[in-house]
């Protein structure tokens, strides 16, 4: 990540960010779409950050149909 030669502007949202705004919600979860709303980035782009933060431990998903997921911060 971050590497210049990449074609492509960086990324412009941490991954700290993204929980960030999981754990300043009011909501016990967020949808993808809720996500991509508060973010400077496109829907997949940030289906596959949350995706990397699932598989990181950092996050948990669920499918709720269609095209839709939520996530939310394990507890622990």
């Amino acid at each position: 990540m971050g590497d210049s030669s990449k074609p492509g502007p960086k990324p412009s949202v941490t991954d700290e960010e993204i929980l960030d705004l999981f754990r300043e919600s009011d909501d016990p979860a967020l949808s993808t779409m809720e996500v991509t709303e508060q973010l400077s980035l496109k829907r997949r782009s940030v289906y596959d950050r949350l995706e990397s933060l699932v598989e990181e431990g950092k996050l948990e998903s669920k499918p709720i149909g269609g095209r839709n997921t939520i996530w939310w911060i394990p507890e622990k």
